[in-house]
């Protein structure tokens, strides 16, 4: 391992589905000779990209978790998450930019900007990862990188910068200029693996000097010296301009453009120099924990190996020898033998083995300094949790875990299916956050919820294959809510007298809607009810929130505010105050014209434009609404809102009315009234259950 932290970069590749960022790794991989032979990710030979390293993974072509992996390039240590492109296994690309200091946004040519690019840069905000970008397929017929770069600015609002330009287009793509040297770089050889610079092809000559002066005006931004030697005329050097540039990425202000095509393995090595040169080490970037003495106060942490650790772990695993935690240092050492403490728990914790991954294959190690992603064995935690040196007590913000939005209800076929399939559930929630399961108490179905109908099916299929538990799956449900939309008083008294001493507590107040899932106001002044009893109202008013009134789904937006009520010396007491706040919110909720609310999805559907019309035609059966429509070449672009309860089996649908040419992709976006018509059939199903279950 390279103990110079200048010279070590973490870098995730994260894009829309389908722009390349598996074939990218695998080029990377054999360009930085960690492999020896390329292998397709959709192959006929059967073997699949290395970081695909699941059965499932190779037989669809798409990567369904993130993979880890480490190479050398021109003496920089790479360590490389591969992430999937399918929102639907966000949660993936969430927990690996969290851990990484550097990405490669990659984006198809011919696509653009794509509605997962935008979430995955949402994501890189969120967490401040420095990006460069790389545009993928520049040679598919209808490829043209300036447009994507303008779709960078535009859409994302990024300030990008094309470092290189291409030589040739589509089926004629044989090279790039890099505007930087000021040279052509074609990539010979069975693989491109031979990389032959030579002098700027004449026609080319004035493109390539007009898009370097934007280059420069653009980097001068950022450094005093480019921009002294701009303004004397002076000859302006490459380390200077990658200076600068370098600077600007740092900052998040500037996305340098690489161009090429991973498949036909051209542009791979320019970009691997780009990440060398311009994406930060471990040192350049600053990470925060949070002291949980000192009132969570910000520290930031060195990446020193020689201070006390602190670590994250980021992702679990269950391989064949037990739990592997995948985890990321960012300050002191993790070595064999060490002792750690999971914050979390507060548990210490003995470093058996160390290892570093490379897809599914590890290699043992001794030990994993600060700014080094690696792997641990046998250590019993969850997702997020920190760990830390003895005596120190940080605790690292955690990850932005999304809500699942679609359920299935499944059923086990036979006793031996009961028990793998809870083993399988208990390893599957624990791994992944956005996974969730429980038992319905009234209908006693086990429910599995997820980002959406693809993650649930990989799961399901990931039972038969690795548990072997046959299961069943029924119609999903939706995530329904219910909530009030006007304020209502209530004036309560719960009073009970039996033998000994009875119970008495009475409150007022009122409900209204709000914003928040729940808040609770308490203004009652003078004592009127002892202090000690309000957290029982609070936990009476809670305990109503899981099961509405009115249709018995979960209750949010709703204030509630106490301001009055009354005690007895001797009947009082928390149950009876709780009992109280459950008689108060039923009585309010009653005068509150309650209504239901139902998830609505952004759906975004890509369609040959031939289809737009019968594609929006779907759309609006289905409730949605059109939210806009824009031409991209030969296809369109169709952003509807359309409630989740409408889009079972779409996929199904909208690939038989397209030819199966159209895709879409769907995520949360609010949560809305439903119309009365769907309110009176879900009142009517409900009644039907309720009969069938009496």
């Amino acid at each position: 391992m390279n103990s110079d932290i200048q010279k070590v970069r973490n870098i995730g590749i994260s894009a829309h589905i389908d722009s390349g960022k598996t074939t990218l790794t695998e080029r990377i991989l054999f360009y930085t000779q960690r492999i020896h032979a390329i292998h397709d990710v959709k192959g006929k030979d059967g073997v699949g990209a290395t970081m695909d390293s699941m059965e499932l993974e190779k037989e669809r072509g798409i990567t369904i978790a993130s993979a880890a992996t480490f190479c050398e390039w021109k003496g920089h240590e790479v360590n490389i998450i591969d992430t999937p492109g399918h929102v639907d296994f966000t949660i993936e690309v969430e927990r690996s930019l969290r851990v990484l200091d550097g990405a490669v946004l990659v984006l198809c040519a011919v696509g653009g900007v794509q509605s997962q690019s935008i979430t995955v840069d949402q994501q890189m905000k969120r967490y401040k990862v420095p990006c460069i970008a790389f545009i993928n397929k520049c040679d598919r017929s209808g490829g043209n990188p300036f447009r994507v770069v303008q779709q960078l600015r535009d859409k994302l609002g990024h300030n990008a910068v094309a470092l290189q330009i291409p030589v040739g287009l589509e089926a004629k793509f044989n090279g790039v200029v890099d505007l930087v040297s000021m040279k052509a770089v074609y990539f010979e050889g069975e693989n491109g693996e031979t990389v032959r610079t030579d002098a700027v092809p004449a026609e080319l000559l004035d493109e390539a000097l007009e898009k370097r002066e934007e280059l420069i005006d653009a980097a001068s931004m950022f450094s005093d010296e480019l921009t002294e030697a701009i303004l004397e005329e002076r000859e302006i050097t490459e380390n200077m301009l990658i200076e600068a540039v370098r600077q600007g990425v740092l900052k998040r202000e500037i996305t340098p453009v690489f161009m090429g095509s991973a498949y036909k393995n051209k542009g791979v090595q320019p970009l691997l120099d780009g990440v060398n040169q311009l994406l930060p080490c471990p040192a350049d970037v600053v990470n925060e924990a949070l002291n949980t003495e000192k009132d969570e106060e910000v520290v930031t942490l060195s990446s020193n190996p020689g201070d006390p650790t602190v670590a994250l772990a980021f992702k679990l695993e269950d391989g064949q020898y037990g739990q592997l935690t995948y985890i990321r240092v960012y300050q002191g050492v993790l070595a064999k033998g060490d002792t750690i403490v999971n914050v979390r728990t507060g548990k210490k914790v003995k470093i058996g083995r160390v290892v570093r991954m490379h897809a599914n294959q590890m290699e043992e190690i001794e030990s994993i300094p600060a700014g080094y992603i690696g792997a641990l064995f046998g250590i019993d935690c969850a997702s997020g949790d920190t760990f830390t040196s003895p005596n120190l007590s940080l605790t690292m913000t955690s990850m932005f875990v999304p809500t699942p939005v679609i359920s299935l209800a499944i059923v086990p076929k036979d006793n031996k299916s009961q028990i793998n399939m809870s083993k399988a559930l208990n390893r599957f929630t624990k791994e992944d956050p956005t996974f969730k399961t429980y038992v319905d108490e009234e209908t006693g179905d086990t429910i599995i919820s997820g980002m959406g109908e693809l993650h649930l099916e990989v799961y399901v299929e990931r039972m038969r294959r690795e548990y072997k538990a046959e299961v069943d799956t029924g119609q999903p449900r939706v995530a329904y809510r219910e909530t009030i939309t006007r304020m209502a008083e209530f004036d309560y008294i719960h009073k009970k007298q039996t033998g000994g001493s009875g119970q008495y507590g009475r409150i007022a107040g009122y409900l209204e809607p709000c914003e928040e899932d729940f808040i609770f106001d308490n203004q009652v002044t003078g004592g009127s009810v002892p202090t000690q009893y309000i957290p029982a109202c609070e936990k009476g008013f809670r305990a109503c929130m899981v099961k509405g009134p009115k249709m018995e789904f979960p209750v949010t937006g709703v204030k509630v505010v106490i301001n009055d009520g009354a005690s007895h010396s001797v009947d009082s007491s928390e149950m009876a105050f709780q009992a109280a706040a459950r008689g108060g919110f039923l009585e309010a909720y009653a005068k509150a014209a309650a209504v239901i609310h139902e998830p609505i999805m952004k759906v975004v559907v890509e369609t040959p434009t031939e289809f737009q019309g019968g594609v929006m035609g779907l759309l609006n059966q289905r409730r949605g609404i059109i939210v806009g429509s824009q031409d991209e070449g030969p296809m369109c672009v169709i952003e509807a809102q359309v409630p989740l309860s409408e889009m079972f089996g779409f996929s199904t649908v909208l690939r038989s009315s397209t030819q199966g040419k159209a895709q879409f992709t769907m995520e949360f976006a609010a949560y809305k009234q439903v119309p009365k018509g769907v309110a009176d059939e879900l009142n009517k199903k409900l009644a039907k259950d309720k009969k069938n279950a009496a």
